[in-house]
């Protein structure tokens, strides 16, 4: 023994002087101090002697040896040759046997042999007597054996079974408790051997952690690819020999290095590297403890680890300490982990997998019910770290962000170290911090700890929280702005837009906002429509200012390619130029958007309006020069081709449909504005185009020609053309120079407006002109020598003229009007219709003249002069079919005239209608003397024939006063029409007369064409009727001219 320990001490003496160094030892000291060891170890060999107290208590997950799949086992403890044996417990794969056995030790290479058996009583029954001490009858079930010398203290622990021999079948495992009492004369006095080792271990590593300048030294990466098992390597050569030696020596298990090494390194967790070695020992303990592939599936892990030799609540209470310690530092992950810096941010990476492994620990081996998951354990220490970032970034914004820019911070106000409602610089450079913070989470962070990706990705929950704290404070402060409103509207504006970038840039994006409608827009609502009021005072002003520039330089073009002036482009410039930021703002909340494009719309009604009102108000004096006029025009069709752009642009169908309206209204007020410019327009060019038309005229009346003309012979058509062509000269000379200039001027929608109420002005003077010239006193129809009528050849020249000059002069090949609006005009229907009386018959215009003159009678009715008492009876005869009228005339009442003469009423009755020019159309009453209501009692008959509507009848009733040598006087008339009684047969009624006919314009017209056919009588009587009214009583023109004589002579 003696000849050993000094071959030792020569092989390695670097050994004994590391743990003299360790344990601070002086070096003579320490030569005593071995001497003393070699002389003790010498003493107690030779007196060396132990008691044993070993307790066999229960095992685990035994093979089943019977047939029924269970076994019957008892165990024998054999220390040298003394061996001891338990009961047999029957039929149980777990059993309990609870049994101490005592024994004495002499020598310290003696071994503990722990047999397990199942008992076989049938075998063993059948055997002989001096068989059944020699053979072993019973099975064996597995072993463990243990030196004597690796013993000390009290050791309570759980043993894997082994196998005797290959073909064992063996499984399970054992617990025994092992005291061992030895005595000699120190010996006796040490600690067990794992409280030696532990004392060993950690000297040696706070040593080393020393020599190193307070961090731990590592092994190299070399020395660990060396290793089979690499996490078993914790020290450099030296003292990694030095605690290997001590746990083969006196059998110090694996798992208990790991445990102390992990406790050691629980102590320096801080230091780079540490991490990463105690997240993979943990690692390994929990395989050790929780392995299911071993021989220990059946055996409880919290029950194992309970027999544990480090000790079950001290390593809980490690793990508890260290996993607090974890949590607050990764709750200050930027601090404590920087992202310059790749090692810290491994070692971040290692912490989360140390807590992944504690998590693990607790639930397998500790086998608690719940344990806080590692990922919600991560989570809420990043939300932690990130709301401290931000409360330490708002509360020293000002001062870092100086730093981060390199600005002087000298520069800053006092007051300037938090928001303010003077100014809002402090929220962009907030902003810009909190973009710096996210960014780095996004690519430095988030890489790292990337553990659970489907639970926390550290950029996203980095904008979210960020976000999220950025925005309440944000609001509160915008609802205290909004009650001061000191800061500008550009400045509410500008950080409207860095908002919006923050928030579209970070956090639009995230699950937690996705399906959201963001709420800072409605924050910046009250700012965002105060920026338009003002920007709408901005925009009148400017719209006023464009205008009167635009009149001074007489509204010239923008450009030789533009045909509108410079007033519209500067007006939708500066309108665009607002409409673009409000766009640019990409409002989330559509309520808000809403109620922006709503209040812009009200803008642009406004500015447009007001535009739209100096162009009306200035229009009139522009007329007199052409071109400027045109220009005019376009600017009103350039407001509403860029009020369609800006439509458009604000969505179009999708636009609010209040702000719809406002447009569209305004859109209708330009179109009806741009109307009435084009209708003044040309109607300061009517006087000119009546002249022509009235020349015109005298060259139409100035053709000869008579009688019918039949223009399918060529000779007579050509005729009527080329005196349509000589007709046309004056007014086609002036419209081609005209409309020239103005399909140079105009653009195409103006032009089209332009020819339009030139189209009607042409047509309207061609008729009330040319065709039907107007009359002085439609009464006196017929009366005066200057009323020309057309005759067939010049309605054929004027018709050739209409079809085949003007109307394709305005068509102009299809750039024009289209003719579907050229014939579906009203004025050209009406010239259409007037010329087409002049070829119509007379009972033609009679029927026409009864079918659209429905109001004759109303004189009568607002004015009565009396009234006469009728009857009238229809009769057809059922074979000839031909009609028969009977009136009879009663009476007149309440005849309302005042005469100096002999007063003789009587009554004319009239049937008015087609074709009865061959027939008796009148007859009258015997006259009565003085009487205001005489009563006649006359019948008359009128023959209508048998092929005639009688719809286009009418009876026509004159009441009148006789005068012998004289024309008698009109008292009144009355009318009514034969479709009334067609239905009844018969009818009797008290007719009110009046003084006059109410006859419109198409009655006028038709008469008009009557009165000039002298030869016709019916057509003569037509008009004489129609156009008779009651003139003044006799009585009442004799006090007249009394009247008048005696004003004469007053004034002689």
């Amino acid at each position: 023994m003696k000849d050993t320990m000094k071959q030792q001490e020569s092989k390695g003496p670097e050994v004994f002087e590391m743990l003299r160094l360790v344990f601070k030892v002086k070096p003579d000291d320490h030569i005593v101090a071995m001497a003393q060891a070699e002389q003790a170890i010498l003493d107690g060999t030779s007196k060396w002697s132990a008691k044993l107290n070993i307790t066999v208590k229960c095992a685990q997950g035994l093979v089943g040896k019977d047939k029924s799949g269970m076994s019957d086992p008892y165990v024998t403890v054999q220390v040298g040759k003394l061996k001891r044996r338990t009961r047999t417990i029957q039929q149980d794969l777990n059993p309990v046997w609870d049994e101490t056995f005592h024994f004495e030790c002499h020598n310290a290479s003696d071994r503990i042999k722990v047999r397990i058996w199942d008992e076989d009583k049938d075998f063993r029954s059948q055997l002989p007597d001096f068989l059944k001490k020699s053979l072993e009858s019973d099975d064996f079930l597995g072993q463990t054996v243990i030196d004597v010398r690796t013993l000390s203290g009290v050791k309570d622990v759980w043993y894997n079974l082994e196998k005797r021999t290959d073909r064992s079948l063996v499984s399970g495992s054992i617990r025994i408790s092992i005291s061992i009492v030895m005595k000699g004369e120190q010996i006796e006095n040490l600690s067990s051997f794992h409280e030696q080792y532990t004392c060993i271990h950690e000297n040696l590593f706070h040593h080393l952690c020393e020599e190193n300048g307070g961090d731990v030294p590592l092994p190299s990466a070399q020395d660990r690819l060396k290793e089979a098992e690499p996490w078993k390597l914790y020290f450099d050569s030296i003292p990694q020999e030095i605690i290997t030696e001590f746990s083969l020596r006196f059998g110090i298990e694996d798992i208990y290095k790991a445990m102390t090494h992990f406790s050691c390194l629980s102590t320096k967790y801080a230091c780079l590297g540490v991490p990463a070695v105690m997240s993979t020992l943990l690692a390994n303990i929990n395989a050790f403890y929780s392995h299911s592939g071993s021989a220990l599936s059946n055996v409880s892990c919290s029950d194992r680890f309970s027999a544990s030799n480090f000790g079950k609540d001290r390593f809980t209470r490690l793990l508890d300490q260290l996993h607090n310690s974890l949590r607050i530092d990764l709750s200050m992950y930027r601090n404590n982990f920087a992202a310059s810096s790749p090692e810290k941010l491994q070692d971040l990476k290692s912490t989360v997998d140390l807590l992944t492994s504690i998590t693990f620990f607790r639930m397998k081996v500790l086998e608690l019910q719940s344990p806080p998951r590692a990922s919600t354990v991560v989570k809420d220490c990043v939300k932690a770290c990130l709301n401290s970032t931000y409360q330490y970034i708002f509360d020293n914004c000002w001062e870092l962000y100086h730093r981060d820019q390199q600005l002087a911070t000298k520069d800053s106000k006092e007051d300037e170290k938090g928001p303010n409602i003077k100014s809002l610089e402090f929220w962009p450079r907030l902003i810009s911090l909190l973009v710096s913070v996210i960014e780095e989470d996004t690519n430095q962070y988030t890489p790292v700890l990337n553990q659970f990706p489907g639970e926390l990705i550290v950029g996203q929950l980095s904008a979210f929280t960020m976000w999220s704290l950025f925005a309440q404070d944000l609001r509160y402060a915008l609802e205290e702005h909004e009650s001061h409103k000191l800061c500008g509207s550009a400045d509410y504006m500008n950080l409207h837009f860095k908002v919006k970038w923050f928030f579209n840039q970070y956090a639009r994006k995230l699950p937690q906002l996705k399906d959201q409608v963001p709420p800072y827009a409605k924050w910046f609502e009250p700012f965002v429509l105060n920026w338009l009021d003002e920007n709408e005072q901005l925009s009148m002003e400017f719209n006023i200012g464009a205008f009167e520039r635009d009149k001074k330089d007489l509204f010239q073009r923008s450009s030789n390619h533009a045909l509108f002036s410079c007033s519209v482009v500067d007006i939708f410039a500066h309108l665009n130029q607002s409409f673009d930021i409000i766009r640019k703002l990409e409002c989330p909340d559509p309520q808000v958007q809403n109620m922006y494009m709503l209040r812009f719309s009200q803008t642009l009604s406004k500015v447009l309006n007001k535009y739209a009102e100096l162009t009306k108000k200035e229009f009139p004096n522009v007329t007199g020069t052409q071109k400027t006029a045109c220009i005019v025009m376009n600017n009103i069709q350039q407001l509403r081709i860029q009020l369609e752009k800006v439509y458009d642009g604000m969505g179009g169908d999708r636009v609010d449909r209040q702000a719809s309206a406002i447009l569209q209204d305004l859109q209708k007020y330009l179109h009806e504005l741009l109307n009435q410019l084009a209708a003044v327009f040309a109607k300061s060019m009517e006087i000119q185009i009546r002249k022509t038309v009235m020349e015109l005229s005298k060259l139409l009346h100035g053709i000869k020609g008579s009688g019918n003309i039949q223009l399918n012979k060529p000779e007579v058509k050509n005729e009527v053309a080329q005196c349509s062509d000589n007709v046309l000269r004056p007014l086609m000379d002036l419209l081609d120079g005209k409309l020239s200039m103005f399909a140079e001027n105009c653009e195409k929608t103006v032009l089209k407006r332009l020819l339009k109420e030139l189209w009607k002005i042409v047509i309207s003077n061609l008729e009330k002109c040319v065709v039907l010239p107007p009359l002085n006193n439609p009464r006196e129809i017929g009366l005066h020598d200057n009323e020309k009528n057309l005759t067939p050849k010049q309605c054929a020249v004027l018709d050739v003229a209409l079809d085949d000059t003007i109307r394709q002069f305005f068509h102009a090949s299809g750039s024009g009007l289209k003719k579907s609006f050229l014939d579906r005009s009203s004025e050209f229907l009406s010239l259409r219709y007037a010329l087409s009386l002049y070829t119509q018959t007379t009972d033609t215009l009679i029927k026409t003249f009864i079918a659209t003159q429905n109001r004759q009678s109303e004189p009568s009715i607002e004015d009565p002069v009396g009234e006469v008492s009728v009857q009238v009876d229809l009769f057809t005869h059922p074979g000839t079919g031909e009609h028969k009228i009977t009136v009879k005339i009663v009476a007149a009442n309440d005849l309302k005239w005042t005469t100096t003469a002999i007063f003789r009423p009587f009554v004319e009755v009239y049937v008015i209608g087609p074709h009865i020019h061959n027939k008796k159309r009148k007859f009258a009453t015997s006259s009565k003397n003085n009487n205001w209501s005489p009563k006649f009692n006359e019948t008359f008959t009128f023959l209508l024939g048998n092929d005639n509507d009688l719809s286009s009848y009418e009876i026509h009733f004159c009441c009148k006063d006789y005068c012998f040598g004289r024309t008698d006087h009109l008292i009144g008339m009355a009318l009514m029409q034969v479709k009334e009684i067609v239905g009844k047969g018969s009818q009797a009624c008290w007719l009110a007369l009046g003084r006059l006919l109410q006859i419109d314009d198409t009655g006028w017209t038709i008469l008009r064409i009557l009165c000039h056919r002298t030869s016709d009588d019916v057509a003569k009587e037509y008009v004489r009727l129609k156009s008779e009214q009651r003139s003044l009583c006799p009585s009442t023109v004799r006090m007249s001219l009394l009247n008048c004589c005696e004003i004469k002579s007053t004034k002689t």
